[in-house]
């Protein structure tokens, strides 16, 4: 039992961050009526964590590299840690997000690390055993968040989502000192700050745009500016990154269609799997009634669906043709969308089932496929980067789709609203007000359920559509590529370049039984690459 206890270290920090991303979506009608958070806040609740995670995954990958992995994750562990409290202890909605971005640092930390942790702990079947059960864990933590969150914030209220994390997080640190071993890569060159910073500005003032451009109007001073901003920033990104010796993402890599692909296909599969949960918490919660663990049990056919087709299937998807899994997952996942846009004013609970459960279907094809496609796409020596590259992408798509998705609900319920003046004088109060899960004194509880079923309805439209352009997409750039892995038994390498190579942090080559084994999630935990993979990426790089 003693070997296993390095695996306990890392998966119970990973299990935390991930759980993290959706342990928070019932517990957002709590939330904004205990601090008076508008819609606004609500979505920098889920969106300052997805964009921090997005933002820091590549460069604290190299800053382990440097400062020594075990390091960093305990670091990671204790900055999550007294982040949670901070959450948990939040006076106002500023300082609420405010722990969130930290948290998500934290988390950032741990995730960046996690799998060069266990590949430098475990070697031959051990490995692929601790790969498999790390897998298994992701898959565990995106089902039981939001049902954990429904059952914490319905008992103990929406405080306790954040303060849980405590005694596991200093368990976690208790272990990690005991039981990992320090590793760093002193060839590990020169982290791109300037490249780091640059992207979190583009992507944090277009965030930004998104979320105030419909309260303030898109030609408001607030909004030009951040447009400006995120243009700026993303122009010296893009400076950046070319000229430097060692980017934090070379952006030669999107010469090939195949990386590009696998790039579009995390952006638009976190976009439109996930992004519209949020909003479907409130619907079941402040129109239908739910209590939050409820709406976490509605939420929770999605999570299965997709853990048991990752687990079963996950093998067999690796060895088809990479568009068949990456862009039918998608076209899956938009028909999953498109059933759900059927609510009306006398919708149950019940109608959003099939839809969840079909979008599972999608997510499951997607989730074990989608890092190893991206590791097969690149030369060897750059299958840290594309790791990372991807559940960056992920985390940025979330973070977007959020902030899309919630502007189409807001002006989805303006909309219905604005065509009843008698009832709603202020249809764009009120619609704000709504969209943040509180009632409006005097509105007709009919009015209600019809106009929220409404702008859901657009909602799941927009994000049908998104998954299917996606889909069509991505069939275009992968159209005619081999599988991400060939059908071979083989474990993973015995050690050497996987942990030490400079960016494979955390994203190291997984055994294939990791891979069958991995379940998907809302906020980031894809299956991972294997050795299959990096040994085909020899002889099939893509220019």
């Amino acid at each position: 039992m003693r070997k296993w206890w390095p695996l306990v270290a890392v998966s119970l920090g990973v299990f935390m961050l991930l759980t993290d991303v959706s342990i928070v979506i019932v517990a957002l009608p709590d939330i904004g009526a205990g601090l008076g958070m508008d819609f606004d806040g609500l979505q920098w609740v889920m969106d300052g964590y997805a964009l921090a995670l997005a933002a820091l995954l590549l460069g604290l990958g190299a800053v382990a590299d440097r400062a020594g992995r075990r390091r960093v994750y305990t670091v990671g562990l204790v900055v999550f840690a007294a982040a949670s409290l901070a959450c948990g202890l939040a006076p106002n909605g500023g300082v609420l997000v405010a722990a969130r971005i930290v948290q998500a640092g934290g988390g950032a930390a741990m995730f960046a690390t996690a799998m060069a942790l266990l590949n430098l702990a475990y070697r031959g079947r051990d490995r692929a055993v601790a790969f498999g059960v790390w897998g298994a864990v992701s898959g565990a933590a995106a089902a039981t968040g939001p049902v954990a969150g429904g059952l914490l914030t319905e008992f103990l209220g929406w405080r306790s989502v954040f303060l849980v994390n405590l005694p596991v997080a200093v368990a976690g640190v208790v272990l990690t000192r005991r039981t990992l071993p320090e590793s760093r890569n002193p060839a590990a060159h020169r982290i791109d700050l300037p490249g780091a910073a640059a992207f979190t500005v583009a992507a944090g003032s277009a965030v930004l745009v998104l979320i105030r451009g419909g309260a303030d109007g898109w030609t408001s001073p607030s909004v030009l500016g951040a447009a400006g901003a995120a243009v700026a920033a993303l122009a010296v990104f893009l400076l950046v990154e070319r000229r430097s010796p060692h980017p934090l993402l070379d952006l030669g890599l999107f010469r090939s269609p195949v990386f590009t692909g696998v790039m579009v296909c995390g952006l638009v599969y976190s976009a439109a799997a996930f992004s519209y949960l949020p909003y479907t918490s409130l619907w079941l919660q402040s129109v239908l009634g739910r209590g939050p663990m409820a709406a976490g049990l509605t939420l929770l056919p999605m999570s299965v669906v997709a853990f048991a087709v990752s687990a079963l299937a996950g093998r067999r998807l690796a060895v088809l043709p990479a568009a068949l899994p990456l862009a039918g997952g998608l076209a899956v996942i938009g028909a999953g969308a498109l059933l759900q846009c059927t609510l009306d004013a006398s919708s149950s609970w019940t109608a959003l089932l099939p839809g969840l459960a079909l979008t599972g279907l999608g997510v499951g094809a997607v989730s074990p496929v989608l890092a190893a496609c991206a590791m097969a796409a690149v030369p060897p020596e750059r299958g840290g980067m594309a790791g990372g590259a991807v559940n960056t992408f992920r985390q940025l798509g979330q973070a977007l789709g959020i902030a899309v998705l919630g502007l189409v609900l807001h002006q989805g319920l303006r909309a219905s609203l604005a065509g009843h003046p008698a009832a709603v004088p202020d249809a764009d109060a009120a619609a704000r007000v709504l969209s943040a899960g509180q009632p409006v004194a005097g509105l007709p509880d009919g009015l209600v359920r019809a106009a929220f079923a409404t702008a859901l309805d657009r909602t799941m439209l927009v994000a049908a559509l998104t998954a299917l352009a996606g889909a069509a997409l991505v069939a275009v750039l992968l159209r005619g590529r081999p599988a991400p892995v060939r059908p071979t038994a083989g474990g993973p390498p015995p050690g050497g370049r996987s942990a030490e190579s400079p960016g494979a942090e955390g994203r190291v080559a997984a055994d294939r039984t990791a891979e069958g084994r991995t379940a998907a999630d809302g906020v980031a935990a894809d299956g991972r690459p294997t050795a299959g993979a990096v040994r085909a990426a020899d002889g099939r790089r893509t220019a």
